[in-house]
């Protein structure tokens, strides 16, 4: 058996107020009256507070003190893809090493890197490993470009380690820079992307005993589906100038479709059922998606409370979301919790249903 040991969660020091990221969006699209009003409406229907960036541009009130974009009105000329490459190669690591500080490193034998905003060679694993003095002849896996279901790959990789190799302790660290890509566009998938998506990391430790840790959560099973029928409604590609998120209105209904079948199938894997499930770790892609699984699998906002806190509090952080909400029912639970079932899923491009259920131990 596997076990979700430690986890450890970091965020960068700039945070914005949802608003105040409002009206960088408004100045730098230049929007009209008509226009600003329906982007603040677009951001107060987010239940998103605040969220993070690595950029400090995004609370500045003048453009004269901006760091990162142009000092221009219209941001030209705009940032491109190796610009912003070099700005993720500058924040990435920082964050991974705050995300990790408190974990106890002694014998990792594995390191498994998780990213979908940002890439360079020699990578953040070899940074990592210089960095945190790791030994050199660890075993490295670096999972790229997956979008918000990238952590459950992660998790299942090091979940397939421990099972192979039982003296095996794996690290298993998530960042993504999602602010670095804003894109300067009014079509609605990007006023919707900007409107959601911020920075974090995440670090996990998965190893086979929990003799060291007063909490644990085993990982039970796996499952994963895709739903091609909303291929072109998620999708993420490098253009000119950063990465480009493909996001439409119609992701909630095609999760609502898709999440009863693919969680039925996971649980009966494990000869279990929904009414046994006691904790719901959603990644919060969005309001709309988890009001969408609570009709879907008949659960209530309560059910669901973990994932709404991380995204009022934190935003979308695409690959590094779902640890955060883990991350939060972990301090939250007490030894009468033992044994109870964690049901996870998290959603992405393809479109892909990941799910996983998890018990606690205490």
């Amino acid at each position: 058996m596997s076990y979700i040991t430690a986890i450890g969660t970091a965020v960068p020091e700039n945070c914005f107020s949802q608003m105040k990221i409002a009206e960088f969006m408004a100045k730098a699209l230049e929007l009209d009256e008509t226009e600003k009003r329906k982007l603040w409406a677009l951001y107060r229907t987010t239940q998103i507070a605040q969220r993070y960036s690595v950029l400090a541009d995004y609370g500045k009130d003048s453009v004269a003190e901006y760091e990162f974009y142009p000092q221009s009105t219209n941001l030209e000329p705009f940032p491109t893809v190796s610009q912003r490459m070099e700005a993720y190669r500058a924040y990435a690591l920082p964050l991974c090493l705050k995300a990790v500080e408190n974990l106890n490193l002694t014998g990792i034998t594995h390191l498994i890197t998780v990213s979908c905003t940002g890439m360079y060679a020699p990578g953040l694993d070899i940074d990592l490993i210089e960095q945190l003095s790791l030994d050199t002849t660890i075993h490295r896996t670096a999972i790229n470009f997956m979008g918000c279901y990238g952590a459950f790959n992660g998790l299942k990789v090091a979940n397939d380690i421990c099972l192979a190799h039982p003296t095996a302790k794996v690290l298993l660290v998530t960042v993504e820079l999602c602010t670095l890509h804003f894109q300067k566009k009014k079509d609605i998938d990007f006023l919707l992307s900007n409107a959601l998506f911020a920075d974090g990391a995440a670090a996990v430790i998965i190893e086979n005993t929990t003799s060291k840790s007063p909490k644990a959560f085993r990982m039970a099973s796996f499952f994963c589906d895709l739903y091609q029928d909303g291929k072109s409604d998620m999708a993420w590609t490098i253009a000119d100038f950063g990465f480009e998120m493909t996001l439409t209105s119609y992701i909630p209904k095609l999760v609502k479709k898709g999440i009863k079948s693919l969680v039925e199938r996971l649980l009966n894997q494990s000869n279990h059922a929904l009414n046994e499930i006691d904790y719901f770790a959603v990644h919060p892609g969005g309001k709309a998606i988890l009001e969408a699984i609570e009709t879907a699998l008949d659960i209530t906002v309560f059910d669901n409370r973990y994932a709404y806190k991380i995204l009022q509090e934190y935003g979308n952080m695409s690959s590094c979301t779902v640890l955060f909400v883990l991350d939060a029912i972990m301090k939250d639970i007490k030894a009468t919790d033992t044994h109870k079932k964690i049901l996870s899923c998290a959603f992405g491009p393809g479109l892909t249903l990941e799910s996983m259920l998890l018990e606690i131990e205490a």
